[in-house]
């Protein structure tokens, strides 16, 4: 197994690994993911309206100042409350929801108790709130089994006669009018609250909360579980409310100014929100959300059926499975980086709109950390393919920067990608230059190898930079013969007058380097032969081996113009290489010559230094 597809392998298995443990057990993305949710639950809780017959009436700001008056400063005495229950009763509303607690007797004003409690006395659609502590906090504890009766709770099969509940209870009203449940509110790991509690079981005792009751004394199916998730309704107030100071003053009015049947068959809840009372909530829908409003919430799903279900997490496993193993595939078998990125850019938009049609059909679909685990599994890959192609990259620039101009080894990668830089042979106008040294025998039979191979390698070295300098090739080097052509790699429409500047410079860095020779200089020329032509260019060899260079007549014919050079010019060109330089350069002509290979004779000249720059 090549370490490539060994590396994708254990990655792969270590992501999913992790994406199985974050999709069925969120830990740390459950904030992020709940975010996420919450913003696709606010934006489509913008396009459900609210039940019209759930009526609040509110205990604002406005109410106590208004109030403070008449009846004197909050909290006001629990008779007030009785009058408005009358009032509202006698429009015959389905039911009188408080969402205040009357845990606390009144001790200093009994009789206002009193009347509060004669108001209530037999009517059946009010229902009070009570809060749920645990054992060790400050609470009335009660024998379960005993006040079963009174609260409302219901006995299953594991019910233990002997457990005990700590509970907030709302002494304050006649235990034969509790008609009662529980207000707690239900927060997840990250404090938002998106659930109701519907029953809670202490020891096999199953306690309603108020909504539960209520919608349950209602006649509307309730259904049977510890909690529900909340299904929101427009903005930050989605409900009619009427100030409570406002209908207060208006029932001893001898003409009154409100309609008398502005409560009938309605849910009316009486709550606070007056911002001193601080009754407020984080929610999907706001950060101060208030309670009343999450009471009339919940109430308002249960009566209308309207629930929010949570696919199993395990079919979002399967998904992000699926999706990782695609991605899987498409690195493990090569294909562009580029397509999986598309798929992803146009399903991720794809699967936020189906999340959000499905949540008009109550499913709630947690897609966020799916999304995170795929995105993040594709950009490692990604970045580790880019790192590949990178290096592949840089190791081409090296090796092709053996052969050609480093800055000219960059543009053709650029223009071409590296993958397939002179991959494939193609035929090219180019001139090819063939430089031998003369002299190099006797050369070598003065010296030992070591001098040898010191003097050609300074030799090449200098005329290299002259060839990368006017944007040559190097081909290869043959013994002490140097093969290099123009107008390769790159097009270079100019590459007969770079070649032959390139061919009198190097025999000017000769003359120099003939002074660092000293004696050995007598013996040390080169003959340099140049044509322009077609040839074919680009990496040719065996599967196991290859490199870049060019073959053709004009290349033959180059090294031919080189042969004949000794004892002619130490520079010649042929007659297309001449022609091709145009007015850029002046040239002497030397007469036509017999080529093997050729029938007709060549025409070769040679570059005259008056005309070079």
């Amino acid at each position: 197994m090549k370490a490539s597809a060994r590396f994708i392998h254990v990655f792969t298995l270590i992501v999913a690994l992790l994406a199985s443990f974050e999709v069925l057990w969120p830990r740390y993305l459950l904030k992020p993911e709940g975010k996420f949710s919450d913003w696709l639950v606010e934006k489509h809780a913008k396009t459900l309206k609210a039940d019209t017959d759930i009526v609040l009436l509110s205990i604002d700001d406005r109410s106590q100042t208004q109030m403070e008056g008449l009846v004197g400063r909050w909290p006001w005495p629990r008779s007030v409350y009785g009058e408005v229950v009358e009032a509202i009763h006698r429009q015959g509303p389905k039911a009188i929801v408080f969402d205040l607690t009357f845990n606390e007797r009144d001790t200093d004003r009994t009789e206002w108790d009193a009347a509060f409690n004669n108001a209530i006395r037999g009517k059946t659609n009010v229902f009070f709130p009570y809060v749920r502590r645990e054992l060790n906090q400050a609470a009335y504890v009660v024998q379960l089994s005993k006040f079963a009766p009174i609260l409302g709770l219901s006995a299953t099969k594991d019910a233990d006669p002997d457990a005990r509940g700590a509970f907030l209870l709302p002494l304050a009203i006649e235990k034969s009018e509790w008609r009662v449940g529980t207000v707690n509110f239900l927060e997840d790991e990250d404090g938002v609250g998106r659930r109701y509690e519907l029953y809670t079981n202490l020891s096999g005792w199953l306690v309603p909360s108020l909504p539960a009751r209520v919608a349950q004394d209602l006649g509307y199916q309730v259904p049977q579980r510890d909690n529900f998730i909340l299904r929101w309704h427009g903005e930050l107030n989605p409900y009619k409310t009427i100030s409570f100071s406002d209908f207060y003053a208006d029932i001893d009015r001898e003409k009154p100014l409100r309609s008398n049947t502005e409560f009938k068959d309605k849910i009316v809840i009486i709550g606070a929100d007056a911002s001193s009372l601080t009754d407020q909530r984080v929610t999907p829908i706001d950060n101060r959300y208030w309670g009343s409003n999450i009471l009339a919430t919940a109430i308002d799903n249960l009566k209308n059926q309207v629930f929010v279900h949570t696919p199993p997490a395990w079919t979002m496993l399967v998904a992000t499975l699926l999706s990782m193993f695609a991605i899987y595939a498409c690195f493990l078998w090569r294909i562009n980086a580029l397509y999986p990125a598309i798929a992803l850019a146009l399903l991720t938009p794809l699967a936020i709109l189906v999340t959000y049609f499905l949540l008009g059909r109550g499913i709630l679909v947690h897609i966020f950390i799916p999304l995170v685990f795929v995105w993040s599994y594709y950009f490692a890959l990604a970045l580790r393919e880019y790192w590949i192609v990178h290096r592949s990259y840089q190791a081409t620039i090296k090796e092709f920067g053996r052969y050609v101009n480093p800055h000219v080894v960059k543009e053709w990668v650029a223009r071409e990608g590296s993958e397939h830089m002179g991959e494939r042979a193609e035929s090219r106008e180019i001139t090819v230059l063939f430089s031998d040294i003369r002299g190099f025998t006797t050369l070598s039979e003065s010296r030992t190898p070591e001098e040898i191979v010191d003097i050609l390698n300074r030799y090449f070295t200098l005329q290299v930079e002259v060839i990368f300098r006017y944007n040559g090739t190097i081909d290869k080097f043959i013994g002490d013969c140097i093969m290099a052509f123009w107008g390769a790699p790159l097009d270079n429409p100019q590459h007969a007058s770079d070649a032959v500047k390139a061919a009198v410079e190097m025999s000017e860095v000769l003359e120099k380097f003939k002074l660092e020779l000293g004696d050995l200089a007598t013996d040390f020329d080169v003959g340099i032969g140049l044509h322009s032509g077609p040839a074919v260019v680009g990496s040719i060899g065996s599967s196991e081996r290859k490199e870049f260079t060019a073959i053709g007549d004009t290349v033959n014919l180059a090294s031919r113009i080189e042969g004949l050079t000794k004892g002619v010019s130490r520079i010649l060109v042929s007659k297309e290489t001449m022609l091709l330089c145009g007015d850029a350069l002046d040239f002497e002509a030397f007469g036509s010559y017999k080529v093997k290979g050729r029938e007709q004779e060549v025409e070769l000249f040679a570059p005259s230094p008056r005309k070079l720059t």
